[in-house]
């Protein structure tokens, strides 16, 4: 049943998302007009942006921040809303850069990033349905031996969360599918409804004396001792700056725009489900994500829905129908919802680098513009480190995390903006055909 599909739309406003539909407030803000001075522009009103503004704010810095659509209108507005532990992919392979301490802190760091996001929806008091509760998926007996490994190593990290190791003949307990042979559920991590954190940190900024402007794509950055950002209808002059568009940045600094590809990624949502079928699919109302690189992940609502993602695109073309391409993954997953209608359908970018670490850094030319981007699907917490991080770099207090990450080289693809999504594509068709046809008892 795929009756009243609601299509996303891609406008100034935000995309037609199960979030958008279910927001708790309705904030506007102007767009800039004249010329505004402040000690700090920032780009790009997502999770990133807003939390290097509270950071800032909380420091005694004036700042402007500047959105082309609406607050929260990218990915921090459409994720899955899943809030999981970790920054980066095998940290292991920068230890030839930072060395084992230094990997062993961005370990730490991926832990703290969980607990900042923690702590602002606390200290702010935002609504944004969090609940803890996780679960890795492995579809495979590799899988499942590495989630052991997993455990070890955050334990030995001094992990303060329950972590529990579930068997296959123990997988009901937490998803009402035979698809898995076995878990990994982590407490310390869960989900939430991203758009209105979003919204929520928004409000927390404004009352900081943030000055936020939607409606305000950047047309031009004059870049100097002085940094003169110019929108459409107005001006900002600054003496720092922060570029934290990630996978909507287009042409606004080829620099940065080169080691960030923008890959799609769609979410569907069902009808809302009795009490008892939202408990049979996911009995203990966790996220879930299986270890693929074509990843499933999904979770509840509030109002019960099952929230179904997934199906990364590197081609930069979109499904031409979101429901009917993500439901089948969806059914393979949990058939017994094939009579279950589908309500909402939605996608946009996630901005991902090479190395898959994110990125934080500031221009080498211009060492008073700073950047944040490259999360590839993880940002929900890495984003909320990133503004912590940018703030102490901009405030000049000792960060050893920003030193961290600006130490990590990163590659540009190759090809131009035209070659480079198509031949990621092919790279990660390898690595498909590689998890199917491989060793490790695929299911």
């Amino acid at each position: 049943m795929n009756a009243r599909v609601r299509q996303p739309v891609h406008s100034a406003d935000h995309a037609a998302s199960y979030y958008a539909a279910s927001v708790n407030r309705q904030l506007d803000f102007p767009p800039l007009g004249g010329e505004v001075q402040a000690d700090v522009c920032i780009i790009g009103g997502g999770f990133s942006g807003l939390n290097t503004a509270i950071e800032l704010a909380e420091r005694g810095f004036s700042v402007a921040l500047l959105e082309a659509h609406r607050i929260g209108w990218g990915a921090s507005g459409r994720n899955g809303g899943q809030l999981i532990r970790g920054v980066g992919h095998d940290l292991d392979q920068f230890a030839g850069v930072l060395g084992s301490d230094g990997v062993r802190e961005l370990k730490l760091l991926g832990l703290e990033a969980v607990e900042l996001v923690r702590r602002r929806i606390e200290h702010f008091a935002i609504d944004c349905d969090l609940t803890w509760g996780y679960c890795d998926l492995a579809n495979t007996a590799k899988d499942f031996a590495s989630f052991l490994d997993d455990r070890e190593e955050l334990r030995e990290l001094g992990y303060r969360h329950e972590l529990r190791v579930v068997r296959p003949d123990e997988m009901h307990q937490v998803v009402g599918s035979d698809r898995y042979v076995g878990g990994l559920i982590d407490m310390g991590s869960g989900h939430l409804h991203p758009l209105n954190l979003a919204l929520g940190e928004a409000a927390a900024a404004q009352a900081l004396g943030v000055r936020l402007f939607e409606h305000s794509p950047v047309t031009r950055i004059d870049y100097g001792a002085e940094v003169r950002v110019h929108s459409t209808q107005g001006t900002v002059r600054a003496k720092h700056l922060v570029i934290a568009c990630n996978a909507y940045l287009n042409d606004l600094n080829p620099e940065l725009g080169g080691k960030v590809l923008p890959a799609g990624s769609y979410v569907i949502a069902t009808e809302p489900l009795s009490l008892a079928q939202a408990r049979t699919l996911i009995p203990q109302n966790m996220a879930l994500c299986d270890q693929r690189v074509a990843l499933d992940y999904y979770r509840l609502s509030a109002d019960r829905r099952l929230l179904f993602g997934g199906a990364c695109h590197y081609s930069g073309r979109d499904p031409a129908d979101i429901a009917a391409y993500m439901r089948p993954k969806m059914l393979a997953v949990f058939p017994q919802l094939a009579n279950t209608r589908i309500d909402f359908q939605w996608g946009g970018m996630i901005g991902i680098g090479a190395n898959r670490l994110p990125q934080i850094g500031r221009l080498h030319a211009q060492p008073n513009v700073y950047y944040a981007q490259a999360y590839a699907g993880h940002g929900l917490n890495a984003t909320h480190l990133a503004g912590r991080l940018l703030a102490e770099a901009i405030a000049g207090q000792e960060s050893r995390g920003f030193d961290l990450f600006a130490q990590v080289p990163h590659l540009t693809f190759p090809g131009g903006k035209l070659l480079r999504s198509p031949l990621l594509a092919l790279g990660m068709l390898w690595y498909r055909l590689k998890e199917r046809f491989g060793s490790g008892g695929a299911l």
